[in-house]
């Protein structure tokens, strides 16, 4: 039984198919009157449900600058993105033949100070800012979920201790 054990692992392995890449911007801005960060989501254009603007590699450009052209793309949106990323999470992206493949969305923290009138894919998306938590229960992928709610508690933590050290910007 354990060869047999043995031949249907490695044919399942034979099979799977390699994680995709994307990279994701969490574009967000922060409330002025009192300490609360917002996030934007916006819908995916085939199914409707609530995502990040994210996409795929783009040739020439680094993984930040990539998720930062999918903002403005798919959002209007334009500002100060992270070098690094704030983390990643898993779904599985829909492929036009019905294929479905598993993608790991590496996520770019994008401060916004601009939102434009005219991009891309604009009147082909919705787009509402809201708190993290009520991105939260909005996002279907539990990974991003996770995301959202710890990129919040990492802002107001900076935030605070921005207030408590007299920074002007909090």
């Amino acid at each position: 039984m354990n060869i047999l054990n043995r031949i249907v692992s490695d044919v399942h392995l034979m099979f799977r198919r390699p994680v995709r890449e994307q990279y994701g911007a969490l574009c967000y801005r922060l409330k002025k009157k009192r300490p609360a960060v917002e996030v934007l989501l916006i819908t995916s254009r085939d199914t409707g449900r609530w995502v990040i603007p994210k996409g795929w590699p783009m040739d020439g450009k680094s993984a930040p600058a990539a998720a930062a052209r999918e903002a403005w793309e798919e959002a209007g949106v334009k500002g100060a993105i992270g070098e690094e990323p704030i983390g990643s999470y898993h779904y599985m992206k829909g492929l036009p033949q019905g294929l479905k493949v598993d993608c790991r969305v590496r996520v770019f923290a994008l401060a916004v100070d601009d939102i434009c009138k005219n991009f891309p894919e604009k009147g082909e998306r919705r787009a509402e800012w809201v708190d993290c938590a009520e991105a939260a229960t909005r996002v279907q992928e539990p990974g991003l979920k996770t995301l959202l709610l710890a990129f919040e508690q990492k802002m107001l933590a900076e935030i605070g201790a921005a207030a408590k050290n007299g920074t002007p910007d909090a």
